[in-house]
């Protein structure tokens, strides 16, 4: 696996590369894999925490009673209750607008069987059904979680690509990420790092930099 410091110099080269813009850049990191059968099924879903936070992730809790008081007062980003989701179900237009406004999605366990109803086949391809939280558990430190947290998909591609942070933060926090990612992703890969063929960054209008490729071993 690259080294943070490696990770470092390519988030400075890829900061260095896109220049000044208009608008906050987010940085990015793709990843290339090799030796992987995707036809045969492979794939990833994994949400991981990430030890250095920029903007948080935003997150919308389906409860209603005491867990969706808690979750208005902990400033959840929405906050749904049942009457809400019929009414979302009944616009299929408004119900992807919906979920492709929150990067994750926390429900109270009754409603479960709802939000499958009535969101099921939005959610699902996008990898955002939500997580189930059970009655009296704390809600405050799910969003806690999850806020820090991003969503890592691969499915049909021997690429993934993910958001690291914005070019606003620091280039060792974005690096260690980076390597939070990488740590994670290489543990559900069939031969770990031997199944990385290279690892790029860049910024949302800049261009790829990247690691020396790895060699097989």
């Amino acid at each position: 696996m690259a080294s943070e410091s490696d990770l470092a110099d390519m988030v400075r080269r890829a900061k260095e590369a896109s220049g000044s813009k208009k608008f906050r850049q987010s940085v990015e990191m793709i990843v290339v894999f090799r030796d992987i059968d995707v036809k045969k099924g492979f794939a990833l879903n994994e949400v991981v925490q990430l030890p250095k936070v920029g903007a948080p992730a935003a997150v919308c809790v389906m409860a209603s009673g005491d867990m969706g008081l808690k979750a208005k007062e902990a400033k959840a980003d929405k906050v749904i209750d049942a009457e809400e989701l019929g009414k979302l179900g009944a616009n299929k237009r408004e119900s992807r607008k919906f979920v492709n406004r929150y990067d994750f999605f926390l429900a109270d366990t009754k409603l479960m069987p709802t939000v499958g109803k009535v969101l099921g086949q939005i959610l699902g391809p996008r990898g955002k059904m939500p997580t189930p939280v059970p009655f009296n558990a704390p809600i405050e430190s799910f969003l806690e979680r999850f806020r820090s947290s991003t969503l890592i998909r691969l499915r049909n591609s021997l690429s993934l690509s993910c958001k690291i942070g914005d070019e606003t933060m620091d280039d060792g926090d974005l690096a260690a990420n980076a390597a939070a990612i990488l740590s994670a992703v290489e543990k559900k890969l069939p031969n770990g790092d031997k199944n990385v063929r290279k690892i790029m960054v860049k910024t949302t209008m800049g261009r790829l930099t990247q690691a020396a490729p790895q060699e097989k071993k």
